[in-house]
């Protein structure tokens, strides 16, 4: 991608990451910390990758309030107007409208990427190829996504329907949400769907217009913001927003509606890192496919993932198929396959053991 002042990039870093719990927490979620063990975190490391190709002055965070401090700790570079503060967790849709509204004030010329904060990218010469296709094919009217090659029938990815041609900048037939095995598989066998991996690429006019033509209600309640924007007065301003704002993605929200809308395939060591079977997979393995992070001794144990702090032994016999963590408050030790059963554990902390767990 080359160096453009007229290109902005805007990291999504406000999730709570409830799916790492409990090394995850809600004062300090998973993009905060430094899950593969780098000396960087997710967010940091979502950053450096930017920072190559864009200005470090049109890098903007949109994350929750109460995570403001921790991206200013962790990226000293921006200035508080590069932070975005969200007063509520409405969804990605208004989190993208902020940003877009604001950056559209700053420069009505703008060429955005929109990112999350958490996903790893083990191939980064092949991202920014990528990317620099994405942003050559924008105009005023195209929402660009980017599609993942998929390995496996995931069903906890979105996918993506494209219409075969020779150009690298194909149109979108189709999105569908998480499917069902089955559908997945079938998804796979056909040759024509990607992962949705959540990156998307357009003019700030294009979707400012998308906003409008779309959801005009959201739209209508971003323009009340406008004249409060890059000034004193904008938190106030977009408090009110907000709580006007409805719970939308923005693939429900605007990708699945809208006419114009195309996909760019890309294959460059991608991972969502969405959880612990996740990172299980991307980590090193020691013997009989187990990974250890800290301090652990295994006996008659196989396809299991160990975490806990370097100053505590944890002896494990006899597992398969294992998660166990220990950090801070709380020892985790459950079936690593089952881990979407993982927001109902959570759900049931909160109820019977407080929030001091969470």
């Amino acid at each position: 991608m080359e160096n453009n002042t007229n290109h902005f990039v805007v990291i999504m870093a406000g999730g709570i990451g409830s799916r790492f719990w409990p090394y995850s927490r809600q004062n300090r979620p998973k993009q905060f910390l430094d899950i593969l063990g780098t000396g960087r975190s997710l967010l940091q490391m979502t950053f450096d990758r930017y920072i190559t190709s864009t200005n470090a002055e049109n890098i903007y965070i949109v994350t929750n309030d109460n995570y403001q401090a921790a991206v200013k700790e962790q990226l000293p570079e921006l200035a508080d107007h590069q932070i975005l503060c969200e007063p509520s967790r409405k969804n990605t849709a208004p989190c993208i409208a902020y940003a877009a509204y604001k950056i559209a004030k700053i420069n009505p010329e703008a060429i955005i990427t929109v990112c999350p904060s958490d996903h790893l990218i083990l191939n980064d010469k092949a991202f920014h190829e990528v990317m620099s296709i994405a942003q050559s094919a924008t105009d005023d009217h195209k929402l660009i996504t980017i599609g993942l090659k998929p390995h496996r029938p995931e069903t906890g990815y979105g996918y993506i329907q494209y219409i075969e041609s020779d150009s690298q900048v194909k149109k979108v037939k189709t999105f569908t949400e998480k499917p069902e095995k089955e559908l997945a598989q079938k998804f796979l066998d056909s040759g024509d769907f990607v992962w949705n991996s959540g990156m998307f690429i357009w003019s700030v006019k294009a979707i400012v217009t998308a906003f409008e033509k779309i959801l005009p209600e959201l739209s209508e309640v971003f323009e009340e913001t406008v004249p409060f924007l890059n000034t004193e007065n904008e938190r106030d301003a977009i408090k009110k927003a907000y709580f006007q704002c409805n719970n939308v993605s923005i693939d429900y929200g605007i990708m699945e509606k809208a006419s114009e809308v195309y996909v760019v395939l890309g294959d460059f060591g991608w991972s969502d890192l969405g959880s612990w079977e996740s990172l299980h997979e991307l980590s090193e393995k020691y013997e009989n496919n187990n990974v250890i992070q800290g301090n652990a001794l295994v006996f008659e144990t196989s396809n299991t993932l160990i975490k806990g702090p370097k100053d505590k032994l944890i002896v494990a016999q006899g597992l398969d198929d294992y998660l166990v963590v220990e950090c801070d408050n709380v020892t985790l030790i459950c079936k690593k396959s089952e881990e979407h059963k993982f927001r109902e554990y959570v759900a049931q902390v909160k109820e019977k053991k407080g929030k001091e767990f969470l």
